[in-house]
């Protein structure tokens, strides 16, 4: 899948084993594609490897039939295995050296950033696909990362106009507008979809914002 599929998405959604049940995960992959989801990715922080390759494989069929991209976090290998779209990887994970010999040249690769030296480093390397930025917010998804806030996204989106940029972290819908002033073109909401008593209605309303 090409790097411009990500530069018209919008509005990325995190599939997040600390807030949806495993039983659930098919059912809410499919809603936050009704409501136009632009990319879909899996994170099962602290599960077995076997029960997040069964879960990406259970997902990725409901991805390919909406046309949404979908990464798997953290784990290049069982990227590689089930045949995702993109990875994610952490700024202490592997290298990009490392990732890119796992998963190939085609697939999409993401990298996390938490400052503007940090996604600097990761655009200089033409094989990250885009980054993650943040996080904006405090967030219980990452509780030991210290907040950056939002001063710094219309200079990083001015630094790399040709790198998908998704700000992360503690975003919900009623501060995206706040988000989307500050500069930011995309951005990633995680326990705001899946919290949601209508996730279809919320990923609608939330990208209705960003456009």
């Amino acid at each position: 899948m090409a790097r411009s599929t990500l530069f018209s998405a919008k509005l990325y959604g995190i599939v997040d084993l600390g807030y949806a049940a495993p039983e659930n995960l098919v059912r809410v992959t499919g809603e936050m594609i009704a409501g136009g989801i632009d990319v879909i990715q899996l994170r099962a922080k602290g599960h077995e490897r076997d029960d997040i390759e069964a879960w990406a494989r259970d997902i990725l069929p409901v991805c390919r039939d909406g046309g949404v991209p979908f990464f798997i976090n953290d784990f290049p290998e069982i990227a590689a295995e089930v045949g995702t779209d993109g990875v994610h990887v952490g700024q202490d994970d592997a290298p990009m050296d490392d990732v890119r010999r796992i998963v190939g040249d085609a697939m999409l690769v993401g990298r996390s950033t938490h400052s503007v030296e940090q996604a600097a480093r990761a655009a200089s390397d033409p094989r990250t696909d885009c980054i993650g930025f943040g996080p904006l917010f405090s967030t219980p998804t990452k509780p030991t990362y210290v907040p950056i806030g939002t001063e710094e996204i219309q200079t990083v989106h001015a630094a790399h106009p040709d790198l998908p940029i998704f700000c992360i972290g503690g975003i919900k819908k009623e501060n995206l507008p706040d988000v989307v002033a500050a500069g930011a073109k995309r951005a990633v909401i995680v326990s705001g979809i899946l919290q949601a008593p209508d996730i279809a209605a919320y990923v609608r309303e939330s990208k209705s914002i960003l456009a």
